[in-house]
């Protein structure tokens, strides 16, 4: 997809840039793949539930197959939009008449064939075992724990690499430059996954964030002493004290990730070395 930019004839179009949805070919979902989404950002009683959210425009979630367990031949039938996620989503047609939707790659294409399973060739679309893939091909929608589903790769633009074997692990090496191992029976999508422009769009203005469910976030150092830690002085301060939420646990540095996760074993080079 390309990003097209704004005439600036308001303030609000000067920096605004959107995609031109070249790719999409459908622009209502399958009724039998969504579901009601309710929204879990605004209050309860009167109390803030979620900061920063709320509003935004009604939508509806779309049932997309990360286990990609369905080894039956199947047909490219469109690639829509999805409004919850990054990515592009593909509707899929299989021989025995059942649907679903799959992130679409770069390149996929309607009426393309799509098989999952061990004997699935090497091109984009195709979902097969970690352990039948060359080093060097590109993948995304990968399994951490054979058949769980797709827990890594799965936004717009994103892609790892099988960098090397090591008996029945897969050697990956993620976006964030981490590499890890997987086992060779977890399965992933050969591809980069499409919309790679998505990262270069400039919002340009407060209201098309607040179409998204984004609210107004007020820095702590502009509130008073009662509201934030922050908060408080005679004119511009600063915070006077280690960064801290508004619940005074540490922030904005602090490490707060454990690295002693039974699963820290499997990672052979983390990201920030």
């Amino acid at each position: 997809m390309a990003v097209r930019q704004i005439r600036p004839e308001t303030p609000g179009q000067r920096f605004k840039s959107f995609l031109v949805f070249g790719d999409i070919t459908k622009t209502k979902p399958e009724k039998s793949l969504i579901n009601r989404l309710n929204k879990t950002a605004g209050r309860s009683g009167g109390r803030i539930t979620t900061r920063g959210k709320g509003g935004g425009h009604k939508r509806n979630y779309r049932q997309v197959d990360f286990r990609r367990d369905k080894h039956v031949p199947s047909t490219v039938a469109a690639i829509e939009y999805d409004p919850n996620r990054s990515a592009n989503v593909a509707l899929l047609h299989y021989t025995d008449g059942e649907k679903r939707y799959i992130l679409a790659p770069v390149g996929l294409k309607v009426g393309q064939k799509i098989m999952s399973g061990e004997s699935a060739e090497i091109k984009p679309g195709n979902a097969l075992p970690l352990s039948k893939m060359p080093v060097g091909t590109v993948v995304h929608n990968v399994e951490l724990t054979p058949g769980s589903g797709a827990k890594l790769i799965r936004s717009a633009g994103a892609g790892a690499i099988i960098a090397a074997r090591e008996g029945k692990y897969i050697h990956i090496k993620l976006p964030s430059k981490e590499t890890r191992k997987i086992h060779g029976n977890c399965f992933a999508t050969v591809g980069q996954i499409g919309n790679v422009d998505w990262k270069n769009l400039m919002i340009g203005k407060a209201g098309r964030s607040r179409h998204m469910g984004k609210r107004p976030k007020v820095r702590g150092v502009a509130m008073d002493p009662g509201s934030h830690p922050h908060g408080g002085g005679e004119g511009r301060s600063g915070t006077g004290m280690h960064p801290k939420t508004p619940w005074g646990k540490p922030a904005m540095g602090k490490k707060t990730r454990n690295r002693n996760k039974p699963s820290s074993r499997f990672i052979l080079s983390r990201r920030n070395k």
